[in-house]
C-alpha cells in the first residue's frame, strides 16, 4: 500500500520542490518581471517600480524566445465498490471492490529552427494502472492509463516531431501564442502546415476544446476521443506518421498517414508500410453565431493491418479448423477497417460550452489500437465557475452510449476475447451507457484538483453484469 502512495506522491513532491526552489531563486534575484508560460494562468502584474540597476546576466540555457518549455503532472486515484456479476471471464472487470492509482509526467520542449519551422520533444513518465488492469469496460473510465502489465514508472519518448509552416498569403498574418508543443510565432493566415515524426493522431484529429484531455477534462476514453475512431497507435497512444494541414481563416483540411501496431494494442509499431498503414482525413469548419464560437469536424479513416475478421474466426471455431478464437495476432495483411466521425462544439455563453460526437466503423475486423467500440454517441457541457466567483473552476457533465457490430457481438458470445473486453459469453447484449460528472477546482496558480464520478451500465455490453459506480480524485499540475 505504501508503495502505491509513493508512486502517486513522489513525482509531485519532486515537482513542488523544484517549483519552490525556482520561486526562492526568483525572489532573491533583482529581476522585476516574471513570465509564466501557461495559457491557463492569469498574467502576473508588476506593482513596484523597476530597479534602475542593470539586471544580472542569466546563465539559464533556455532563455531566448526561440524556446518553448512546459510541464505537467497528473495523478489519478480511482475505484469502484462491489457490483452484481453472476459470471466473469478473463477480461472482465472484477466485481469486488478495488482501487487503482496512475501517474504521468510530461516535459514539453519546443525549439524554433528556421522560418516557420520548429522541433518538439516530449519525454514522458507513466506509472500505476487502471482499475481491473484496464480491462472490462469498453469506454474505460481513466484516459491516463494504458493496457500495460507492469505498473512500475517508466520513462519513454512520447513525441518527437518536426513542424513546418509554408506561408501561402504574404499579406495577412496572425500571432500564435506559446503553449504545449507550440512555440510563439507569427504565421500566415493561409498556410500549409506539415508535421512528421512521432506523435499521437489525437493531437491533430477529433480535437475539442470542451472534451479532449483526461488530465483536465472528462476522464473517460470515449469522451477524450471518438470511441469508434480506432486511430493508429501503440499501447501508450503514439505512432510515427506524417500530417498535412491546409489552413484557411475559417476552415482547415487535414490528412495524415501513420503506422499501425504489429498486433492489437501492441507496444511495437509495424514498419512494413506498404502492407499496413492508417489513412486519416478531416475537414474542420469554424464559425460564430451571435458572437459565440463554434466548430464542426467531419472525420474519416481507413486502417489496413492484420486484424482478423470476426465472422471468419467464428466460422473457423465452428468448423474445428482453428478453435483459438485469436483476434490479437493476425496472420496476414490486407484487413481493412473504414470509419467516420462527427465532432461539434458550441459556445453558448462565456460560461457554458457544449460538445457532441458521433462515430461509426464497420466493425468487421478486430479493434486494433484504441477501444472496442464500433459505434458511439456522446455529448456534454462544461460550465465555468464565474457565476459563483470561481472563474478558474469548472463543472463537466456528459453522457455516452457505445455499441458493437453484429460480428463483434457474436464473437464475444462465442467465448472470444479482445484486448480490452470479454466475459467468456455474451447472451444478453446491451449498449454500454456511461454518464460522467466532475468538479475541477483551482487550488493554486499551477495546481488543480478534481472529483469525478462515472456510472457505467452494461459494462463490456453485458446486461448480466453491473451497473458499476466509479469514483475518482485527480491532481493536475502544469506550468
Amino acid at each position: 500500500m505504501m508503495r502505491r502512495y509513493q508512486l502517486f506522491l513522489l513525482p509531485l513532491c519532486f515537482t513542488m520542490n523544484c517549483l519552490c526552489t525556482s520561486a526562492q531563486q526568483t525572489a532573491s534575484s533583482q529581476s522585476s518581471t516574471v513570465q509564466i508560460p501557461s495559457a491557463r494562468l492569469s498574467p502576473a502584474w508588476q506593482t513596484e517600480s523597476p530597479d534602475p540597476s542593470p539586471a544580472p546576466k542569466s546563465d539559464a540555457l533556455l532563455t531566448d524566445s526561440g524556446w518553448s518549455y512546459h510541464f505537467q503532472f497528473t495523478g489519478i486515484l480511482q475505484g469502484h465498490p462491489n457490483f452484481s456479476s453472476p459470471y466473469s471471464g478473463q477480461n472482465s472487470l472484477s466485481a469486488g471492490h478495488e482501487r487503482a492509482y496512475s501517474v504521468t509526467t510530461t516535459l514539453y520542449l519546443g525549439r524554433k529552427l528556421w522560418q516557420g519551422a520548429a522541433l518538439y520533444f516530449n519525454p514522458e513518465m507513466a506509472g500505476g494502472k487502471g482499475i481491473g488492469k484496464t480491462l472490462g469496460i469498453a469506454g474505460f473510465p481513466n484516459g491516463e492509463t494504458f493496457r500495460i502489465g507492469d505498473p512500475e514508472p517508466t520513462v519513454y519518448v512520447a513525441r518527437i516531431f518536426l513542424r513546418q509552416h509554408i506561408f501561402l498569403d504574404k499579406d495577412h498574418f496572425e500571432e500564435i501564442g506559446d503553449g504545449k508543443n507550440q512555440v510563439k510565432e507569427r504565421v500566415s493566415t493561409t498556410r500549409l502546415t506539415l508535421s512528421a515524426g512521432k506523435f499521437s493522431l489525437g493531437d491533430f484529429f477529433d480535437n475539442s476544446n470542451v472534451s479532449h484531455d483526461p488530465r483536465s477534462d472528462f476522464m473517460n476514453w470515449a469522451l477524450m476521443n471518438n470511441g469508434a475512431y480506432d486511430y493508429a497507435a501503440n499501447t501508450r497512444g503514439y505512432t510515427y506518421g506524417f500530417t498535412a494541414e491546409y489552413v484557411r481563416p475559417g476552415w482547415t483540411l487535414r490528412l495524415a498517414t501513420a503506422l499501425e501496431p504489429k498486433f492489437a494494442n501492441g507496444p511495437e509499431l509495424d514498419w512494413n508500410y506498404g502492407h499496413t498503414n492508417s489513412e486519416n482525413l478531416e475537414l474542420e469548419k469554424r464559425y460564430s453565431i451571435h458572437g459565440h464560437k463554434g466548430t464542426v469536424r467531419l472525420l474519416s479513416f481507413l486502417n489496413i493491418n492484420k486484424a482478423p475478421n470476426y465472422n471468419d474466426v467464428i466460422a473457423a471455431k465452428l468448423s474445428g479448423s482453428d478453435t483459438s478464437m485469436d483476434v490479437l495476432y493476425g496472420k496476414k495483411y490486407g484487413s481493412k477497417k473504414l470509419g467516420f466521425g462527427i465532432n461539434a462544439e458550441q459556445e453558448f455563453s462565456s460560461a457554458i460550452n457544449a460538445f457532441l460526437r458521433l462515430g461509426w466503423n464497420d466493425g468487421k475486423t478486430a479493434t486494433w489500437a484504441f477501444a472496442e467500440i464500433d459505434n458511439t454517441i456522446s455529448g456534454g457541457i462544461r460550465i465555468s465557475g464565474a457565476s459563483w466567483k470561481r472563474t478558474a473552476d469548472n463543472i463537466g457533465i456528459a453522457a455516452l452510449s457505445n455499441g458493437l457490430s453484429s460480428g463483434h457481438r457474436n464473437f464475444l458470445n462465442n467465448g472470444g476475447y479482445g484486448f480490452m473486453i470479454g466475459d467468456g459469453q455474451l447472451p444478453h447484449y446491451g449498449r454500454e451507457d456511461i454518464a460522467e460528472v466532475f468538479y475541477e477546482c483551482k487550488l493554486f496558480n499551477n495546481l488543480w484538483a478534481t472529483l469525478d464520478y462515472q456510472f457505467v451500465e452494461h459494462p463490456a455490453y453485458n446486461k448480466d453484469r453491473g451497473p458499476v459506480n466509479v469514483f475518482a480524485a485527480r491532481l493536475h499540475l502544469e506550468f
